[in-house]
């Protein structure tokens, strides 16, 4: 099973909301993971995917980023066309996937109620963000799904928000010749109302797949 604890906490309760919170849901449902959810992949990945925090049903019960819920199907699917991914699916942390060249991990590693994280609570985990970045090559590629995810790119990469400014599919040259790709987050809500399509979502990875076939 891939994984990184060795820039993680499993035991981490520095955010008094979400630490209570996630006590409240292991009593309701005692077969989920229901802590915070280590990032899945390549320790030695040159593309790192970041997402927002695992959902309720999703990463928050099976301990694996975007596993168990509607937003994991696009990426999976889409990281298994881009040679990414060893299957189209990602079913459980034993299901045998294995991501090639490929790490995905969220800004916030805890559930947070209604899918909402704070924004101190974005700045609390953001050290474990910057950690991540620190195992990264220098040709990197790192993509943000979602207006958070890449404010949190920024903040652990010390930037301002004026230095790269969100947009799907907008693309930022960073230091040391890696690159930051923004998409719209694959959630039910955006695939559903088109926000983002399947078609948007594949333009993105496959010019992150360019991008470090290129290097």
């Amino acid at each position: 099973m891939q994984s990184d604890n060795h820039i993680f906490d499993p035991d981490c309760r520095r955010c008094a909301r979400l630490a209570t919170f996630l006590d409240g849901v292991r009593l309701a449902h005692p077969a989920y993971h229901a802590r915070p959810v280590p990032a899945f992949g390549d320790p030695a990945a040159a593309l790192l995917i970041v997402g927002l925090a695992p959902g309720m049903h999703g990463a928050n019960a099976s301990g694996r980023p975007f596993t168990g819920d509607h937003a994991g199907i696009l990426l999976y699917r889409t990281l298994h066309e881009f040679g990414f991914g060893s299957r189209p699916a990602s079913v459980s942390r034993d299901d045998g996937l294995e991501l090639r060249d490929c790490r995905i991990t969220n800004a916030v590693k805890c559930l947070p109620p209604q899918n909402k994280p704070l924004p101190a609570e974005v700045r609390s985990c953001n050290d474990f963000l910057r950690n991540e970045f620190g195992t990264l090559p220098g040709h990197a590629v790192i993509l943000a799904l979602g207006r958070i995810a890449h404010d949190a790119v920024l903040r652990a990469l010390d930037l301002r928000a004026r230095d790269a400014v969100f947009g799907h599919g907008a693309e930022h040259r960073l230091d040391g010749g890696r690159t930051l790709l923004d998409s719209y987050h694959c959630s039910r809500y955006n695939t559903q109302t088109r926000r983002l399509t399947e078609d948007m979502f594949r333009t993105v990875v496959g010019r992150a797949r360019d991008l470090l076939d290129a290097r």
